[in-house]
């Protein structure tokens, strides 16, 4: 069973640095895509093998615009283009940290050849608060001069609600999954194909939780799909962001299913990836 690992890091390259040798296994190799407004050379030491690589045409990626889709696909089609006959491809974020054996992941994938593990929610009616990234105008993308929120309330105001299109149902929720090669394939060459897509999405705020779900629930894959990326997160704190994961987590990480949890900070708390080492070796 081959996999490629895929992250999407921006910071911490003593970080990246961890979460990649922690990945390393003799049937998988680990694609960076490294956010372009970041300097490189720090990170380049973590390619020292032909086992990892960075992804050569890197997007400066902003947070809620369609630039991280767009890093993502860019970063698809360069493993597509490979040529390895990778069953599994795993997005990862450079914060993100495997809490079992590299073994049981490639194993368990084994087992599960050609499923799709993506967090995956109707819009219409299990995750409505996103229904207003889909039905209004978000301009967000088009890098506009002050006054962006302004003339999206104008826009709002005047033009009727964005619809999609017919037939298609809006899915999503987590950007992190892990996919079998032949449905990133799809993903990439249906983007291509249909320029509705990016023209829709982006104008939609935080595409990178909508765009990939859709595509593969309105797809033959879709009877591939579970619903469960397969991560580990904390959304307690009822923020914008999960938690920040410490030793104060240990015991339910420990004892999670998951493969992987999210978000960690190695220069906050270490130890608690020390203490992860440990029980995953």
């Amino acid at each position: 069973m081959k996999l490629a690992h895929l992250i999407l890091a921006h910071s911490n390259p003593d970080q990246l640095k961890r979460l990649v040798d922690k990945l390393a296994h003799s049937d998988s190799r680990i694609y960076i895509h490294l956010d372009k407004k970041t300097e490189i050379t720090p990170f380049l030491p973590i390619a020292d093998n032909d086992r990892v690589s960075f992804i050569s045409n890197r997007i400066k990626v902003y947070w809620g615009g369609y630039s991280i889709v767009q890093a993502t696909i860019n970063s698809f089609e360069e493993i597509l283009a490979t040529g390895i006959a990778f069953d599994h491809i795993n997005l990862l974020s450079g914060q993100d940290y495997p809490i079992k054996s590299t073994d049981h992941i490639h194993q368990f994938l084994a087992e599960n050849k050609g499923k799709i593990f993506m967090h995956s929610l109707s819009v219409k009616n299990e995750w409505q608060e996103a229904i207003p990234r889909i039905e209004r105008y978000h301009l967000a993308n088009l890098k506009l001069p002050a006054g962006t929120y302004r003339m999206e309330q104008m826009v709002n105001a005047i033009l009727p609600k964005r619809k999609m299109p017919e037939g298609i149902v809006a899915m999503g929720r987590s950007q992190w999954f892990t996919a079998s090669k032949e449905s990133i394939a799809y993903i990439v060459d249906y983007v291509k194909k249909e320029q509705w897509v990016s023209r829709f999405f982006k104008m939609s705020w935080a595409a990178d939780e909508l765009i990939f779900q859709t595509i593969l629930f309105n797809s033959p894959f879709k009877e591939h799909m579970v619903n469960d990326n397969l991560l580990y997160v904390d959304w307690s704190e009822g923020k914008a962001s999960p938690k920040l994961l410490t030793m104060e987590d240990a015991a339910a990480l420990k004892a999670s299913d998951k493969l992987f949890a999210r978000k960690f900070n190695s220069e906050a708390d270490s130890a608690v990836l020390d203490y992860i080492d440990n029980f995953t070796a």
